[in-house]
């Protein structure tokens, strides 16, 4: 089954939790959850975030800062990394969600004194000083309004704040796929030693992507299909 907005928020609050709880997170805000008009429900951040500021052509330090003052984040690690949760549900079927990760453009502490740091599994990936942080957005989007085969699919990945970089998703993402992707991908060696302590959900979304979609490059997803969970075992997704 799919998750619904209840379940997909609880996802929210336990995988916070968690990383509070590991250490991996030094502020954060819980998900709310409003009732909006026509039956829209949605999972997002609380009153007086400053969400618009990620879209305009501004250089990104200053995007950073403004997130980072008006606490426009559901996560901030402990690295200064801003994480990003919200969904948009209507009758209880995803209608919505974005999803993002906006590295601290000020990793110069870490960088500058590595020795610190090496021993620490959660700063052991920002200390190089070829690293160059950049955003990264998992956004979906059921409104045919929108919606465009090929060039702007239901659920697409957006690299560095490209305006036209939507790279086709095969299907929307739970709060644990997205979270489990940031931590393998960026806090590496922090996930391999306490992966363990955070919570595996294994509910996914049904596929989006189209056949036009899959004729070029794109990711995968675990989604449900049928009616059965279609989904890659850790062996298989590390052989």
């Amino acid at each position: 089954m799919m998750p619904t907005i209840k379940e997909v928020r609880n996802q929210v609050e336990k995988i916070t939790s968690e990383l509070i709880g590991l250490s991996m997170c030094d502020h954060q805000n819980f998900p709310a959850l409003r009732e909006l008009n026509n039956g829209l429900k949605e999972i997002g951040l609380k009153q007086g975030c400053n969400l618009s500021i990620a879209l305009k052509n501004m250089p990104y330090k200053e995007i950073y800062d403004e997130l980072n003052r008006t606490q426009s984040y559901n996560i901030r690690m402990l690295d200064g990394a801003l994480i990003q949760i919200m969904y948009e549900f209507k009758d209880e079927l995803i209608r919505t969600h974005h999803l993002a990760f906006f590295p601290s453009p000020y990793l110069e502490e870490f960088q500058n004194n590595p020795d610190v740091y090496l021993e620490d599994e959660i700063y052991s990936e920002v200390v190089m000083k070829s690293l160059v942080p950049f955003p990264i957005r998992f956004d979906y989007d059921s409104n045919d309004a929108v919606v465009k085969d090929v060039d702007h699919p239901m659920s697409h990945l957006t690299l560095g704040q490209y305006r036209n970089c939507r790279i086709p998703v095969g299907a929307p993402l739970t709060p644990y796929y997205f979270i489990s992707f940031i931590l393998r991908n960026f806090y590496h060696t922090a996930y391999e030693k306490y992966c363990d302590g955070i919570t595996e959900f294994v509910e996914g979304f049904s596929e989006t992507i189209t056949d036009n979609e899959k004729q070029v490059l794109h990711l995968t997803v675990p989604f449900i299909k049928h009616g059965i969970f279609r989904r890659l075992s850790n062996k298989i997704r590390g052989s």
